[in-house]
């Protein structure tokens, strides 16, 4: 981690070459979950591949891009795709955006993700809000010898998901009428999906969704003293009794067409950010 801080000094440079605000909330967008985008005023925009030490997205659907600008009055940086661990990279790679957020002055990390159903009470298309959250990614961002520059050696995580963002996400999930559950997200690595057998252990073990990704993330806004919203949509139903082969085109059809939905959520609770 010793080499991380130099780094992130170098990119939050050349971000401030063509955008020199100081934003609110971090945004992170997953699979099928980039129409958010269209409700930023943006004020500039960069391919990964412009920011240094960012890596490049590989993923199915995932646009690369970081946009900045503002969403509900308030400025924002959003990550237009994000990385995962199934693509061959370090949890430590994949999580560096954070830590370029918050070195640009971000307190809030709000993640999305897509994700499969295995509480036998949603369905395909909802939308769960993350109250903790369960890492079988066997790797963590944080191994390797703690700069005090970025946290703390032994990050507590009792409560990685703000639970006052949840409750107001929650509100505004009522208020529109919106079906939103709140329950625990299992990461596993990928990028095969899972047997029945592990659909069953998943389950078990208290998890109520699975994907593959935002806890290295979270971990690592935890690390740097973010608060953390999370919301998972629900693009599939892995119930080991009732299991149907996966296919991607309609797990991406059924993230965009909860998008309009979620983007409710994100901009009612940054909405309250500003009261």
């Amino acid at each position: 981690m010793l080499d991380l801080y130099d780094k992130i000094q170098e990119s939050t440079t050349a971000i401030k070459k063509v955008w020199n605000r100081q934003p609110h909330a971090g945004i992170i967008l997953g699979t099928g979950l980039g129409p958010l985008v269209k409700e930023i005023k943006e004020e500039a925009s960069l391919d990964y591949a412009e920011i240094p030490n960012f890596l490049r997205s590989t993923a199915t659907s995932h646009r690369g891009r970081l946009v900045c600008g503002e969403l509900n009055g308030l400025p924002v940086m959003v990550m237009e795709g994000r990385f995962h661990k199934y693509e061959g990279y370090h949890l430590k790679e994949i999580t560096f955006p954070v830590r370029v957020m918050h070195a640009m002055g971000a307190g809030l990390l709000v993640v999305s993700n897509a994700c499969g159903g295995l509480n036998p009470n949603y369905r395909s298309g909802d939308i769960m809000l993350i109250e903790d959250q369960i890492n079988l990614m066997g790797d963590n961002p944080l191994f390797g010898i703690n700069d005090d520059r970025l946290g703390p050696r032994f990050p507590d995580m009792c409560q990685p998901y703000d639970f006052a963002l949840i409750e107001r996400a929650l509100r505004v999930a009522r208020k529109n009428d919106i079906v939103a559950h709140q329950g625990v997200f299992v990461a596993v690595a990928g990028p095969n999906l899972e047997t029945r057998a592990e659909y069953r252990f998943l389950r078990n073990i208290g998890a109520d969704v699975v994907g593959m990704s935002t806890v290295p993330e979270v971990i690592v806004a935890v690390h740097c003293g973010m608060r953390s919203v999370g919301f998972s949509v629900i693009t599939d139903m892995c119930l080991p009794d009732a299991l149907a082969p996966a296919n991607v085109e309609h797990i991406i059809a059924t993230a965009n067409a909860a998008a309009p939905r979620l983007t409710k959520l994100v901009m009612g609770v940054l909405a309250e950010e500003q009261t």
